[in-house]
């Protein structure tokens, strides 16, 4: 008899806290009628900016966005739902894992990843200068 793996009757879950949530509009899709990927990494980037206020306790700014990975559509009128999760907290910067996940009431109950990426940002000070994380 093998091992069983618990984890794989559960259904996935985000990992992170909820930063975000927002509604995808028509305004928002691009020319096949999906939501369009720079409309989801602006949200993705507005978490990680949110996720980022807890730890610098003031300014912050996008250094560097990677490995963003578009895993399905986003359709009109889904509830875009942004998770954030603070990997790395060094003297200045922070690295800050989105997920995207999303669900739509009239055709699914439960949500569904949809995009991912990490998000580097660093603190600074009035002056747009980088600061020490206090």
């Amino acid at each position: 008899m093998g091992l069983i793996d618990e984890d794989m009757d559960k259904d996935p879950t985000p990992t992170g806290e909820l930063a975000l949530q927002t509604l995808a509009m028509p305004r928002d899709t691009n020319a096949n009628g999906d939501i369009f990927g720079g409309w989801l990494v602006s949200q993705m980037d507005l978490a990680a900016g949110i996720a980022t206020k807890q730890v610098t306790h003031g300014r912050s700014a996008t250094v560097a966005i990677k490995n963003v990975e578009f895993l399905a559509p986003v359709s009109v009128g889904s509830v875009v739902s942004c998770y954030a999760e603070i990997l790395e907290v060094g003297r200045s910067s922070m690295h800050i894992n989105i997920e995207v996940w999303i669900s739509n009431s009239l055709t699914q109950a439960v949500q569904r990843k949809v995009a991912e990426g990490l998000f580097i940002f660093v603190a600074i000070d009035d002056n747009g200068r980088t600061r020490r994380i206090k």
